[in-house]
């Protein structure tokens, strides 16, 4: 059974940072961050293919926002810096065994975090 925990998540304002943890186990091979806001559908925001460090960001965090992994504990991280109102929601971790990866498709994940809040205020 694929367990992911996400923390870091709450609220900022904008033009601060935050840092969003993933804690998952087993560790997958594809992990990516999405969020969903109210009455949007869910956006791939950043994804690594942990085997060899590639990765993709969407257009509207490139730049950003930062996508890691600390194999010896297990966990994911997004740094999110010089954050906007925009980017309020809720944000999600999410992991595969295979397939295609980097990817920023939610087609492409079978396993999903619960999420954590994020509100950007200005």
């Amino acid at each position: 059974q694929v367990q992911l925990v996400e923390s870091g998540g709450g609220p900022v304002q904008a033009g601060g940072s935050l840092r969003l943890s993933c804690v998952m186990s087993p560790y997958l091979w594809c992990m990516g961050w999405f969020r969903q806001a109210p009455g949007k559908e869910r956006e791939g925001v950043a994804t690594i293919f942990t085997r060899d460090g590639r990765t993709d960001y969407s257009a509207s965090v490139q730049g950003r926002f930062t996508i890691s992994q600390d194999n010896a504990k297990n966990t994911l991280f997004l740094q999110m810096d010089s954050l906007k109102p925009e980017d309020t929601a809720t944000y999600f971790c999410a992991a595969n065994r295979g397939g295609y990866c980097p990817s920023l498709n939610n087609l492409h994940y079978t396993f999903w975090g619960q999420g954590t809040q994020v509100t950007v205020s200005s």
